[in-house]
C-alpha cells in the first residue's frame, strides 16, 4: 500500500457520506441494537475513516465504520454531524485498509476473508505471492480462504449466520457447488455434527486408488481429497474424488477407450451386458496396442494391469443412486393423474395435510424475504401485525423461523404454502377455507 497522509480530523453530517467497499456480509442484529443504544447515550465515540469520492465535490465514502455510520443514523437521525478522519485514498488502498479493519475483528467472518481475498487477488492480476503480501496473510491462509471462496452463496449465509460450524463450511467447499445446497439442507435438517458431515460425505466419495483412468489431472482438482488436506484442518481421507459426477465420465471414456483399442463395437447405450466401469482394466502405463492380425483372427491385446475388485451390486445400491430420478418419476405422474381428476387432487391433498406441515427443514431453505412472502401468504403477517413481523425479520434466519413457527395463537396446521400444492396456489385450512366460501 502507498503511503496516505492523514488530512485532519473533524465531524460531518451523515448526509454526506456514503458506504464504501465494506467487505462485511453479515452484521449481528443484537450487537448493533447495542451499539445504537450506546451512541443514543454518549454519541459516536470512533471517528469513522473516510475519503473523498472522485468526481462528487463535497461527497465521502467509508472507508472504516459502516456498522458505527449505520447505527448513529438510527439513534441521531440521517443528518447528524459525527467525528470522521478523511485521507486521500486509491480505491485499491481504500480496498486493502477496510480488509484489514475488518480482519482485526473479534467475529471476522472466514467468508468475508474469502471475499476479499478473490478482490485483492484480482487486483494483483493472480499474483498470489503479492495478494498475500498486501493482505498481511501467509501463503496457506490466503489459498484456505480462496477455496472458501467456491462455497455457494447458501453456504456462505449459513457460516456468517453461525447456522454451521467452519468445520462444515470446509468439508462442503470440496463439494461441487450444484450439490452443496442439498448437502447443506442434510446438514441443518439433521443437525449432523462436522464428525457425521465428515462420515456420509465419505461414503459418497471415489476412490483413486482403484480408478482406472490418467490420474494426472487430479493431483492438482479441488475435488482430489489430498488438496483438501493441505488447505483445511476438517477433509475426508487421503486418495479420495469428492466429484462423483467427474469420475464417473473419465471411468467410461476410458471403458470406450479400452473397448475400442480391443477391436470391439462400442455400445452406443449402457446395457445389462455392459461391464460396470471399474471392472475394465486399463492397458498399463507406456504399453501399446498390439497391432491388429488378419480380420479373421482379431489380435487379442493383454494387459498387465491389476483389475479392480468387483464391487457388489444390490437392488438397495441401485435403489439409492436412482433416487432423485424415482422421485421426480412418481412427482410427475401424481401430478398429471390430479391434474386430470379434481377429486383425486383433493384427494392428495387432503392426505398431504395429514402427512406433513410447515416446519424448520421447509422453512430452513429460504431467506428473509421469501420467508416474508410465506409468512404473508400463509396469513401469519396479518395475524401478527406488519410491525411486530417486521421487527422480527430483523433477527438472524434462524430465529425468523422459530418467531413464524412458535407464533401465539397461530397454528400452522393444515395451511399449505403454494410452494407445496400442485396448482402453485396458496392453500388454507379447510376450516378457513369452508368460512371463506360461505361468505
Amino acid at each position: 500500500m502507498t503511503d496516505t497522509v492523514l488530512k485532519f480530523a473533524t465531524t460531518m453530517s451523515l448526509a454526506r457520506i456514503k458506504p464504501g467497499q465494506n467487505p462485511r456480509r453479515y452484521f449481528d442484529q443484537a450487537k448493533h441494537d447495542d451499539l445504537v443504544a450506546s451512541i443514543r447515550l454518549r454519541g459516536v465515540i470512533q471517528p469513522l475513516l473516510i475519503r473523498p469520492v472522485a468526481g462528487a465535490e463535497g461527497e465521502y465514502s467509508i472507508v472504516a465504520g459502516e456498522r458505527r455510520y449505520k447505527a448513529a443514523g438510527e439513534a441521531l437521525g440521517a443528518d447528524a454531524d459525527v467525528p470522521v478522519l478523511i485521507r486521500e485514498m486509491t480505491d485499491q488502498e481504500a480496498l486493502e485498509a477496510a480488509i484489514d479493519e475488518n480482519d482485526n475483528r473479534e467475529d471476522a467472518s472466514e467468508t468475508e476473508q474469502a471475499d476479499a481475498a478473490v478482490r485483492v487477488l484480482a487486483a494483483c492480476q493472480g499474483d498470489r505471492a503479492e495478494a498475500a503480501r498486501r493482505l498481511a496473510w501467509s501463503p496457506s491462509k490466503l489459498d484456505r480462504r480462496l477455496a472458501l471462496a467456491n462455497l455457494a452463496e447458501r453456504v456462505k449465509a449459513a457460516l456468517d449466520e453461525r447456522m454451521i460450524k467452519v468445520g462444515h463450511a470446509e468439508l462442503l467447499a470440496a463439494v461441487p457447488n450444484d450439490k452443496q445446497e442439498k448437502a447443506l439442507d442434510t446438514i441443518l435438517i439433521n443437525s449432523l455434527s462436522v464428525a457425521k458431515t465428515r462420515e456420509l460425505l465419505m461414503r459418497v466419495t471415489q476412490s483413486l486408488a482403484g480408478a482406472q483412468f490418467d490420474k494426472g489431472e487430479c493431483t492438482t482438482c479441488p475435488f482430489n481429497s489430498a488438496s483438501q488436506r493441505a488447505l483445511f484442518a476438517t477433509h475426508v481421507d487421503d486418495g479420495y474424488c469428492t466429484n462423483p459426477g467427474c469420475f464417473q465420465l473419465k471411468t467410461e471414456a476410458e471403458a470406450a477407450a479400452v473397448t475400442k483399442a480391443e477391436g470391439k463395437p462400442e455400445k452406443v447405450a449402457k446395457g445389462a451386458d455392459t461391464p460396470p466401469a471399474n471392472e475394465v482394466a486399463a492397458p498399463a502405463a507406456g504399453q501399446a496396442a498390439t497391432p491388429a492380425a488378419p480380420a479373421t483372427k482379431p489380435a487379442k491385446v493383454t494387459s498387465t494391469a491389476k483389475p479392480a475388485p468387483k464391487v457388489t451390486v444390490t437392488a438397495q445400491g441401485i435403489a439409492t443412486r436412482a433416487a432423485s430420478v424415482r422421485e421426480w418419476a412418481w412427482r410427475a405422474a401424481l401430478e398429471q393423474m390430479a391434474e386430470g381428476d379434481p377429486e383425486i387432487a383433493t384427494a392428495f391433498e387432503a392426505h398431504l395435510r395429514d402427512l406433513w406441515h410447515v416446519d424448520k427443514p421447509f422453512l430452513s431453505k429460504f431467506g428473509k424475504d421469501e420467508l416474508k412472502f410465506i409468512a404473508q401468504e400463509c396469513g401469519l403477517v396479518d395475524h401478527m401485525g406488519a410491525k411486530a413481523f417486521a421487527k422480527l425479520l430483523e433477527e438472524r434466519t434462524d430465529k425468523i423461523i422459530d418467531g413464524m413457527l412458535n407464533a401465539t395463537g397461530f397454528s400452522w396446521a393444515g395451511r399449505l404454502p403454494s410452494a407445496i400444492t400442485l396448482d402453485g396456489k396458496y392453500s388454507p385450512p379447510p376450516a378457513a377455507r369452508a368460512f371463506s366460501e360461505k361468505d
